[in-house]
């Protein structure tokens, strides 16, 4: 499989976002390597590359506009979505990505340390016994696990003003009322080049203020 740097350019020009210079050249080496590994382990669903572009590499970067702050934690980020493409995007901020996953946390690191993107720390752990002895302003999930458990596994990763921004795909009807007290969220429809409208939505939640 070939992914073509033309493609990736076009494809990310379509977000309306603005990136660093090598960007571009930096997805298309990050997609060309999960294909390279995919082949040896299993680590994606999403084999073909055009797919590969909207499923991991857009579908990730939607995201982008809800990041706050200095530090972002990706809990359950898998092969490195969506923390490895918004680090490429926002060299400025840094990204924690934990995953229970070995060989995916092993595929992270090999790419992370290719590209030059060390504004990335890839840590081995399950979520809930990730104890980085500081909370972040923003912790991104990515079709990890219903709202109350990822309030349950991560929350307590969430800055107290933070940010934890949980991507879903169609709108999250019943999720929302089941959020734990103490939690406020909002649900945003995210808008993917090449994805169905109304497929994607990022539900966002804060601690409520006294």
């Amino acid at each position: 499989m070939t992914i073509e740097l033309a493609h990736i350019q076009g494809a990310i020009d379509g977000l309306g976002q603005t990136f660093p210079g090598d960007a571009a050249e930096k997805f298309t080496e990050l997609l060309g390597e999960l294909d390279k590994w995919n082949r040896k382990v299993n680590l994606t669903a999403i084999r073909d590359g055009g797919e590969m572009v909207t499923g991991h590499l857009l579908d990730s970067l939607v995201v982008r506009p809800y990041l706050e702050g200095a530090s972002v934690l990706d809990v359950g980020t898998g092969a490195g979505f969506p923390g490895l493409p918004l680090a490429i995007a926002e060299p400025e901020r840094q990204f924690v990505l934990v995953d229970s996953n070995n060989k995916k946390i092993q595929f992270v690191q090999h790419v992370a340390g290719l590209l030059g993107v060390d504004n990335v720390n890839a840590v081995k752990a399950r979520t809930e016994d990730y104890a980085p002895g500081e909370r972040f302003d923003t912790v991104v999930a990515r079709a990890v696990a219903a709202l109350p458990r990822l309030i349950e596994i991560a929350g307590h990763h969430v800055g107290e003003d933070g940010v934890f921004v949980a991507l879903k795909g169609r709108y999250p009807a019943a999720e929302p009322e089941q959020i734990p007290a103490g939690w406020n969220c909002t649900v945003a429809e995210l808008s993917v080049p090449g994805l169905d409208s109304g497929s994607r939505h990022a539900v966002l939640m804060r601690r409520a203020k006294e």
